[in-house]
């Protein structure tokens, strides 16, 4: 687990994607977060977690150009399978999102609990300017703390909105200076930590139980058309225009 750091200090552990600087996730590093949090809880000194990445940003989400790893391989779980592991983590969990939180990295940071940000925090369900559908659980996650309606504009726009527009819809739970953004997710998890740690893993499967069953059947409807729409010419366009930094030409097939 290479890309993946661990250290637990009083009770709160620390795990940080070591993929910068803009922590694009593929099979690998997916497997490996995955792997740490089943550790952390199965160990049982941990209490709360703390989600965060070195360098510039969060989590860029998948790289398509293949450069930054494999998001697919012949025998291998499905990156959504992986995913759904993230969800069923028993642990409390806070993310510290610098930079910018991006498709499957939107995704990511919404496995978390809660999400503490920074007015230069920047969030974007972008899957529409690549001219494909949206994933990583979002059909559910994304209603859920921004509402329907703030959810559907989202994910037709692809729109990218900052820190303090997200801390405004919900999308973060707490709004700090760049500086001390990390340093707020340890408090609040030190915070949760304080609690019972028998009453906040009941209380976490209380809360999110009933949506792991949604999260499986929306991932599945997901990945199906995320993998239609990538066998066409607006998908390969998306990307290109992504590549080349231009606005996109879309033709509808």
């Amino acid at each position: 687990m290479h890309d993946i750091a661990v250290g637990v200090a009083d009770h709160v552990a620390t795990v940080e994607i070591r993929r910068g600087p803009n922590n694009f996730f593929d099979l690998d590093v997916l497997t490996g977060l995955a792997d740490a949090l089943d550790a952390l809880a199965a160990e049982g000194d941990a209490r709360a977690v703390v989600l965060c990445s070195e360098g510039k940003n969060f989590c860029a989400g998948a790289d398509f150009s293949g450069a930054a790893g494999t998001t697919r391989r012949d025998g291998a779980p499905h990156l959504y399978d992986i995913a759904i592991r993230l969800f069923e983590h028993p642990l409390p969990m806070v993310a510290a999102v610098q930079g910018s939180a991006i498709g499957g990295g939107l995704g990511l940071a919404l496995a978390a609990d809660l999400r503490v940000a920074s007015p230069e925090s920047r969030f974007a369900a972008n899957f529409s300017l690549l001219g494909f559908h949206h994933g990583f659980g979002l059909t559910v996650t994304l209603p859920l703390v921004v509402g329907h309606q703030r959810a559907i504009e989202l994910l037709y726009t692809g729109r990218r909105i900052d820190g303090t527009t997200a801390r405004e819809l919900g999308l973060c739970d707490h709004l700090v200076d760049g500086a001390d953004l990390r340093a707020r997710a340890h408090v609040l998890a030190e915070e949760i930590a304080a609690s019972g740690p028998l009453a906040t893993r009941s209380i976490k499967q209380t809360m999110r139980g009933p949506l792991l069953d949604q999260l499986r059947d929306a991932m599945a409807h997901e990945r199906a058309e995320q993998d239609r729409l990538q066998r066409t010419d607006d998908f390969r366009e998306g990307v290109a225009a992504v590549r080349d930094r231009r606005i996109a030409k879309f033709t509808g097939r």
